[in-house]
C-alpha cells in the first residue's frame, strides 16, 4: 500500500489519466505539501482536503476489476463536489483551477455523468494485520479523518543501529562510540525483538574486540508468526532461521524472510509484520550488523530491558574511547609470541592505514576514521570494507539522508583523533610491533 508520496497512488487508474493530467494532479498535491512557495494556499480553500480524498478513493481500484468505471466515476463526482464546495474561498488559486480542469478531462475521458452517486469521503481500506506499514497507515488514516483538511498521512518513524569492526556502534540516536565489550551483549532487546552479538579480542594484548556470533530472535506476534530464530557465526551466515524455514506467515502472505545476497558474506532479513530489516555480513573473520526498526516498536521494553547498546549507548566502563583519547594499557603486557610479532610488525602506519582506507572511503568521516583506527590495531586489511560495508548499509537503511554523515565535531575533535593515533603508536612501539 502506498504511503507517505503522492506518486505511490493511482495505481488503478494511471493508465487512464493522460500524461499531462497526472502531472497536473501530482503537481498539485507536491505544491500543496510545501508552504512558503508562491500558490500557498489559504486555510479557507480546501483543495488540498479534496485532492487528498480523491487519491484515497482511486487508489486501491484496479481497470481489471469489475464496476472500476461505476466507482471512479463515484470518486469523480465527489472529487468535483468538494471542489465546488470550497471554491469562493479558492478564488485566485491557481492549484484549484487546475483540479478544476482536470476533473472535467478525466469526467470526459471516463463518459462519466455529472448527476449520479458519488463515493464516501471516507472509503474502506483494507487492513494488512501482519505488515507494519499497512497497520500503521490504517491507524492514522482513522485519525487523519478527524482533522479538517489534514495534509498527509503521517509517515512512520525509524531508527537505525550498526555495529562493525572493532567493535563501533552506531547508536538509534546516531550516537558514535568505540567499545570493548567482549563476550555477549544485547543490542536490542524489547517486546518484540532481541538482538545479541558475542565479541572476542583481535589482538593480543589489546582492549579492542571484533563480532564473531549474532543471534537474533523474532518474538511470536499474534497470527502471523512463531518465534523465529537466526543465529550467525564466522564461517556461517546462514540463508535461514535455525529451524531451516527461510520465510515464516501464511502461505498467501510471508511476514518474514531471509534474502541471501552473497553466500555465506551476505543475508537480509525483512520482518514485514514490524518493519524490520537486518543485514548481516562477514568481512574476514568478522560479522557486522545494520538494522532499521520502527520507533515505537523499539521503545517497547521496561526497566528490566534497559541494557541495549544500540538503545543506550556502551557502559562507560566498556568504552575504548573517552573523548578521542584512545584507553589501551602500555605496561606489564604478557609476553608475547615471537611468530604473533612478526606476522602484523611493521603492518600499518598512520600514513599508510590512512591511504588505504581513502581507497574505499573518500570521505574523511567517522568511517573513515574507524577504519584507520581498526588497521592500526590489527593490521587486518578485511576491516577497510568492513567500514565500507557498513557505510553502504547505514545509507541502505537509515531514515534520514541528513544525519547520515558524521564528523568529528570541532578542530578539538580532530585533534582528539591525532592523539589516538599516537596513542596507538606509542603502544605498539611499546610492544614490539613496530
Amino acid at each position: 500500500m502506498g504511503m507517505g508520496r503522492a506518486g505511490s497512488y493511482f495505481r488503478g487508474a494511471e493508465r487512464l489519466i493522460s500524461p499531462l493530467l497526472q502531472l497536473l494532479v501530482l503537481g498539485t498535491l507536491s505544491c500543496l505539501s510545501h508552504t512558503g512557495e508562491s500558490q500557498v494556499q489559504t486555510p479557507q480553500c480546501r483543495i488540498q482536503k479534496c485532492t487528498g480524498d480523491f487519491v484515497a478513493l482511486t487508489s486501491h481500484l484496479s481497470p481489471s476489476l469489475d464496476g472500476f468505471d461505476t466507482e471512479f466515476c463515484k470518486a469523480l463526482r465527489a472529487y468535483s463536489a468538494c471542489t465546488q464546495r470550497t471554491a469562493k474561498s479558492c478564488r485566485g488559486n491557481l492549484v484549484f483551477h487546475s483540479a478544476m480542469l482536470g476533473i472535467t478531462d478525466l469526467m470526459s475521458q471516463r463518459n462519466c455523468s455529472k448527476d449520479g452517486p458519488t463515493s464516501s469521503t471516507h472509503p474502506f481500506i483494507p487492513i494488512e494485520p501482519c505488515n507494519y506499514h499497512s497497520r500503521h497507515h490504517h491507524h492514522h488514516h482513522h485519525q487523519q479523518q478527524q482533522i479538517q483538511g489534514a495534509p498527509e498521512l503521517p509517515r512512520a518513524s525509524y531508527l537505525f543501529c550498526g555495529l562493525f569492526g572493532d567493535p563501533h556502534l552506531r547508536t538509534f540516536r546516531d550516537h558514535f562510540q568505540t567499545c570493548k565489550v567482549e563476550g555477549a551483549w544485547p543490542l536490542i532487546d524489547n517486546n518484540y525483538l532481541s538482538v545479541q552479538v558475542t565479541n572476542v579480542p583481535v589482538v593480543y594484548g589489546s582492549s579492542a574486540t571484533a563480532t564473531n556470533k549474532v543471534t537474533i530472535i523474532f518474538k511470536t506476534y499474534q497470527d502471523c508468526t512463531e518465534q523465529k530464530v537466526y543465529q550467525a557465526v564466522t564461517d556461517d551466515l546462514p540463508a535461514a532461521f535455525v529451524d531451516g524455514t527461510i520465510s515464516g506467515g501464511s502461505s498467501e502472505t510471508r511476514s518474514i524472510w531471509i534474502l541471501e545476497k552473497s553466500a555465506a558474506r551476505h543475508v537480509e532479513i525483512h520482518a514485514a509484520y514490524i518493519g524490520v530489516t537486518i543485514i548481516v555480513r562477514q568481512q574476514g573473520r568478522y560479522l557486522t550488523l545494520a538494522i532499521r526498526m520502527p520507533e515505537e516498536l523499539a521503545m517497547a521494553f521496561d526497566e528490566t530491558q534497559d541494557l541495549q547498546l544500540c538503545m543506550n549507548g556502551c557502559p562507560t566502563s566498556e568504552r575504548i574511547e573517552q573523548d578521542g583519547h584512545l584507553q589501551l594499557p602500555l605496561h606489564g603486557l604478557p609476553h608475547r609470541p615471537q611468530a604473533q610479532i612478526q606476522a602484523q610488525k611493521g603492518a600499518f602506519t598512520q600514513d599508510s592505514a590512512s591511504q588505504r582506507c581513502r581507497e574505499q572511503l573518500e570521505v574523511p568521516d567517522i568511517y573513515f576514521h574507524s577504519c584507520v583506527f581498526d588497521l592500526l590495531t590489527t593490521g587486518d586489511g578485511n576491516f577497510t570494507t568492513a567500514a565500507y560495508n557498513a557505510l553502504k548499509d547505514m545509507e541502505t537503511l537509515h531514515p534520514t539522508k541528513e544525519r547520515w554523515r558524521i564528523f568529528p565535531s570541532s578542530a578539538a575533535g580532530l585533534r582528539g583523533f591525532s592523539l589516538l593515533f599516537n596513542a596507538l603508536l606509542s603502544s605498539f612501539c611499546i610492544m614490539g610491533l613496530l
